[in-house]
């Protein structure tokens, strides 16, 4: 269906879900009617209560930090979890750490201080670093789990397989993949004209909400996205399920020893947990972009925010109850800082 929406300065302008008609407004559109900036949206209807509605996203916030921060500190001031398992926990520590930090300043700020405006080259900038984060953790899932699977299916040649050396550059491989394969788009984005008065989805930039607003023929961008997603969080989470069949068909093939199972599964607890914790609100964010779009508004912004805050919060709790190395550290902090 075509709309035609006259704007503020008398200009007829044309809307319309299709990619060529976009493509005809942006060519007929001149380009100082084409914004700058973007609206954020806090929490549609409680606008009057959003400060209050701040307050817990800020202790989630400070929560995340402080509790990804102390994953980071007890490996790296506990000699005995110098460990890949332990270093890539702390990868994903450090990759939790990013998404707080590109999306609280936004956040924050739209609740707390009422700026609603983020300028385009803001914006792309933020777009970048939450996806490179979001790509990292998948990465770092995965790499977790084949950790899991050479440690339970082949542990006498899981030392020599995975050394502190092997493991640092499997880092920067999941560095790279995580932040060079999102640069293509970027230069279109900066391109790209953007209706006016365009107001997102959320309160920070998402590329999928982002392309919604461009008065452009997204075609490119929106097919390199889906090839990128497919071929990165996709390929992780279908990893993850092989490492996890081959893993659950070793331990069922083990000799029958109940404690031995129990034990050999539950490394893989903690890691099972963050796994859920990542994608389920993954899959839920990007099914209510893709089917949601008559879903209230509230909706779309609840699910934004379960997406940056669950993983972030949760993981360190998981990892500090499961793991009884983090956990004794923990607690031994705690008594001394009672003494």
């Amino acid at each position: 269906m075509i709309r035609f929406i006259v704007s503020r300065t008398g200009s007829v302008l044309l809307r319309s879900g299709s990619h060529s008609l976009k493509f005809l407004m942006a060519m007929s559109t001149p380009a100082n009617l084409t914004t700058t900036e973007f609206a954020l949206r806090g929490f549609p209807g409680l606008e009057a209560v959003h400060g209050w509605i701040g307050i817990p996203i800020f202790f989630a916030y400070l929560a995340a930090i402080l509790g990804n921060c102390t994953i980071l500190y007890i490996i790296r001031t506990e000699p005995s979890l110098h460990q890949p398992m332990y270093y890539f926990l702390a990868m994903l520590a450090t990759t939790d750490l990013g998404l707080c930090l590109a999306t609280a300043p936004t956040v924050l700020g739209v609740l707390w201080f009422q700026l609603k405006k983020i300028r385009k080259p803001c914006c792309i900038a933020q777009i970048f670093f939450i996806h490179s984060c979001s790509f990292m953790e998948s990465a770092v899932l995965f790499a977790m789990a084949l950790d899991r699977f050479l440690a339970i299916c082949s542990p006498l040649r899981y030392t020599a397989l995975l050394n502190s050396s092997r493991v640092v550059r499997i880092g920067l491989v999941l560095l790279l993949r995580s932040t060079v394969l999102l640069m293509p788009p970027l230069p279109f984005f900066l391109k790209f004209p953007f209706c006016p008065d365009a107001t997102l989805s959320h309160s920070y930039c998402l590329h999928q909400d982002l392309l919604r607003m461009a008065c452009a023929d997204t075609t490119f961008s929106s097919f390199y996205a889906l090839i990128l997603i497919l071929l990165t969080m996709g390929s992780d989470l279908l990893f993850i399920l092989i490492s996890y069949g081959l893993i659950l068909r070793t331990v069922l093939g083990m000799a029958s020893d109940n404690q031995g199972h129990h034990k050999a599964l539950g490394t893989c607890v903690s890691h099972i947990c963050a796994v859920l914790v990542f994608y389920v609100p993954v899959l839920g964010l990007s099914i209510v972009h893709r089917f949601g779009q008559h879903a209230p508004a509230l909706l779309h912004v609840i699910m934004g925010n379960v997406y940056i805050l669950l993983p972030p919060l949760m993981n360190p709790i998981i990892y500090s109850i499961k793991t009884k190395q983090i956990y004794s550290r923990i607690l031994r902090m705690i008594s001394m800082k009672n003494l």
